[in-house]
């Protein structure tokens, strides 16, 4: 199955979060075997050397695979996010990234949006960034943000997304700016396994309860970054491309919602719900 990609990002990705060195430089080459070219780091995850290494490692051409990482919002000040990046694509190994993301909005408004926006945006016309964007950025951020790239597309808001947390409110507001929502911990870090409804749906397809989970976010029009240590589970995930859920399936998965927001600390703004 052709890889399908939203807003030139292709909407199945394998991401690092929680995974030491080692386990993201083997998780990124079995992500890359199972045949996933788009991989999702950050600068919080420390491990962005081992990710860089195992695409050198893969074999598999510097264009042929999509990369993304996130500026700490701890990084912030006058200088940093363009000096923390830099220090990314160093340990990355590469020239460019394709994608660059402020991880979070400045904690507690420490620094002025105006600010690392403006780094954020020399960074993609100097080159270093091929698209940029957001995470965790809230309705009234998003539309903070926006005057701010100065018409340079804000290409995702990366943000919690699962069957039981579809955070749609904020969706729906970027949708209608044009901005694709990329879904991080899209199994609810697990809560989807044995889950009933998604079973029998499962059951009907031929799939697992995460495979379910994933495809139903991809109907949805997310980009989707699931993340496993393991080798069988990194190529099921990616499987999940290739399942077609029906209406009524949706219906039943969209019902599922019991805004189970599983991210949420003294870093985090005030959310819209």
């Amino acid at each position: 199955m052709a890889e399908k990609t939203i807003n030139g990002i292709p909407q199945m990705g394998y991401g690092t979060w929680n995974r030491s060195p080692d386990e993201a430089y083997q998780g990124v080459l079995w992500a890359l075997e199972a045949g996933c070219r788009h991989i999702d780091t950050a600068q919080g995850y420390r491990n962005e050397e081992a990710v860089g290494r195992a695409i050198r490692d893969s074999g598999i051409a510097r264009a042929d695979i999509y990369i993304t990482t996130k500026i700490a919002p701890e990084n912030f000040a006058a200088g940093e996010p363009t000096r923390t990046a830099l220090e990314s694509l160093d340990k990355l190994g590469i020239d460019q990234v394709d994608l660059l993301l402020l991880h979070w909005p400045s904690i507690k408004n420490e620094y002025p949006m105006p600010s690392y926006v403006g780094e954020l945006t020399a960074l993609h016309d100097n080159g270093r960034a091929r698209m940029i964007g957001v995470s965790n950025f809230t309705i009234p951020l998003i539309d903070e943000a926006i005057p701010l790239f100065g018409g340079r597309p804000i290409a995702t808001n990366q943000c919690e997304i699962h069957v039981f947390f579809q955070n749609r409110k904020v969706a729906a507001h970027c949708a209608a700016k044009g901005i694709p929502m990329t879904a991080y911990s899209p199994l609810a870090r697990g809560a989807v396994k044995n889950d009933p409804v998604l079973t029998e749906i499962g059951n009907k397809h031929g799939a697992t309860d995460a495979q379910v989970a994933l495809a139903f976010l991809m109907h949805e029009g997310r980009i989707t970054i699931p993340s496993s240590g393991k080798k069988e589970r990194i190529a099921a995930n990616f499987a999940a491309r290739n399942i077609s859920l029906d209406d009524q399936d949706v219906t039943r998965i969209r019902a599922l919602d019991k805004h189970m927001r599983l991210v949420n600390g003294p870093w985090c703004p005030v959310w819209d719900d």
